[in-house]
């Protein structure tokens, strides 16, 4: 067990802990609400992560066909809401209102994950680069998968949300606020082209 954990650790850590389209956009909120308001969508984020992996592995959820239109639709909607999350922040302002405002929710980070297509080409292939391992029952497969999957993305998360909200603190005047602000709704709109065309 120790081999397989270890081994599905080495092939994640380039995909989790690398600045991709989730880390940026945990760090985007981080910095720009605090790692507390990041809570609920990391939350969301990776409860959804947990039940779809499972999902997955079970044989319930198929995994998309990268050239198929719902494939393309998912992709589309997912990269369209986080535009819509990139103005939310690019138009807030500094008070404290507004930057309990500019959080996402539990929903959105189960968004996030349902919406991005890319996510179910991950599970697949752990699936498929892990199937030679022996376990004692698929469940227990599964279980695994799903749980280090999971908790190691949940570690990248949370790290790139430390790191924004870092960055976040040292500006304290509303000018330079609302560049940083503009500076991370960028980071958002960036992240929804990478969904979209990456």
């Amino acid at each position: 067990m120790a081999v397989f954990v270890g081994a599905l650790l080495v092939f994640l850590f380039p995909l989790a802990y690398s600045p991709g389209p989730g880390n940026m956009f945990f760090a985007a909120l981080g910095a720009r609400s605090g790692v507390a308001a990041t809570l609920p969508a990391n939350a969301g984020y990776h409860v959804a992560t947990l039940l779809v992996t499972g999902l997955v592995g079970a044989g319930f959820v198929a995994v998309l066909d990268p050239a198929s239109t719902l494939f393309f639709l998912m992709k589309t909607a997912g990269s369209m809401y986080v535009l819509w999350l990139a103005w939310k922040m690019a138009i807030a302002g500094r008070s404290n209102a507004d930057v309990q405002q500019s959080g996402a929710g539990f929903l959105d980070g189960v968004m996030l994950l349902v919406l991005n297509p890319k996510a179910y080409v991950i599970i697949l292939l752990m699936y498929s680069q892990f199937a030679g391992f022996q376990f004692a029952s698929t469940g227990e497969r599964i279980a695994v998968i799903s749980l280090v999957f999971t908790v190691n993305n949940l570690l990248a998360f949370l790290l790139w949300t430390l790191a924004g909200d870092g960055l976040g603190r040292m500006v304290r005047s509303e000018t330079s606020a609302r560049r940083l602000n503009l500076v991370f709704a960028a980071m958002l709109a960036g992240v929804a082209l990478w969904m979209l065309f990456g």
